[in-house]
């Protein structure tokens, strides 16, 4: 139900909404990489929760776009 709801966010959104949030999930994805890498992170499921959003939104970006 969760992603559910992120699609519907998303499809809501305008593309420059969508490009920013979509820099702001890399600049996640990137600290939770540097996090991973010096063993500070503890749910290191979320990187995999990270990218699919990122796939998610760059999707949405698509559709929009055509």
């Amino acid at each position: 139900m969760k992603t559910k709801k992120f699609v519907e966010d998303l499809k809501a959104k305008s593309v420059a909404e969508l490009n920013e949030e979509l820099v702001a999930a890399k600049k996640e994805l990137f600290n939770l990489r540097f996090q991973n890498a010096t063993n500070q992170l503890d749910n290191t499921s979320r990187i995999k929760e990270v990218r699919k959003n990122i796939a998610r939104i760059q999707t949405a970006i698509t559709e929009k776009s055509n």
